[in-house]
């Protein structure tokens, strides 16, 4: 098997192509951290509305439950 390029510089070069080759791996390097950049913040922000949503849930039930009002012992039979 044979390498595809002599030296570092004729790699980096790329035959010529090097301007297009390298633009192309840019965009989609940067292509890609958006995403994950993007991946992130939305998973963060899911997990604070799930948080304040369970939160909310939760004063929900003890209001109820302080609201309830107790029977009085005489009127149990």
């Amino acid at each position: 098997m044979n390498a595809a390029f002599s030296s570092w510089p004729a790699f980096l070069v790329m035959g010529g192509y090097a301007f297009y080759v390298w633009l192309a791996v840019a965009v989609t390097l940067l292509s890609l951290a958006a995403l994950l950049g993007h991946t992130l913040v939305a998973r963060r922000q899911l997990l604070r509305a799930i948080r304040r949503q369970q939160a909310r849930a939760e004063r929900r039930r003890q209001g109820a439950l302080r609201a309830t009002p107790a029977i009085p012992p005489e009127k149990v039979q």
